[in-house]
């Protein structure tokens, strides 16, 4: 049995030094990805949350436009990620009581020669830490988990999904 080759790390060159990836010969195409995590709490924060009762303020619509921010700024968080122009950005923040916490998803587009899927995550990790910051006076135990890209598609590698 044969081994598929090792996929080789794109940012880094042959010398093994960190190296923004030259996307310059690349196709603008569309590009998608999606993102999601959890922030879980208590229930007791939970319904303060939702009930709209957190002293800072509406926290699911502070941790939306905090995403919205943080995908935009991606690229100055990021050391090697390619400034992009982003045509969409959205967020779902979702409560859920099964947890109990709060479900986070986000989904942003370009159409540019690399991909998005950094921008997605740190939209998701940005909206989770305003979450966390808006009700950690009533709750510093809470945990921010699963943050993962859920997919991805456009460009060469084309599409991932987690199934």
């Amino acid at each position: 049995m044969t081994r598929p080759a090792k996929p080789e790390l794109s940012h880094f060159d042959d010398r093994g030094q960190a190296h923004m990836v030259d996307v310059s010969d690349k196709p603008v195409t569309d590009r998608l990805a999606v993102a999601e995590g959890v922030v879980r709490m208590t229930a007791e924060t939970l319904a303060l949350i939702t009930e709209g009762r957190a002293k800072k303020g509406d926290v699911l619509s502070v941790a939306r436009l905090a995403g919205i921010m943080a995908a935009k700024k991606t690229a100055d968080l990021i050391p090697l990620c390619h400034p992009l122009p982003i045509t969409k950005v959205a967020l779902e923040l979702t409560p859920d009581a099964d947890l109990p916490g709060i479900r986070i998803a986000a989904t942003v587009k370009t159409s540019g020669q690399t991909g998005v899927e950094m921008e997605a995550l740190t939209a998701v990790s940005v909206a989770a830490l305003t979450v966390y910051d808006m009700v950690k006076a009533v709750e510093k135990s809470m945990v921010i988990d699963g943050i993962r890209l859920v997919l991805k598609d456009g460009g060469k590698s084309g599409r991932y999904e987690v199934k």
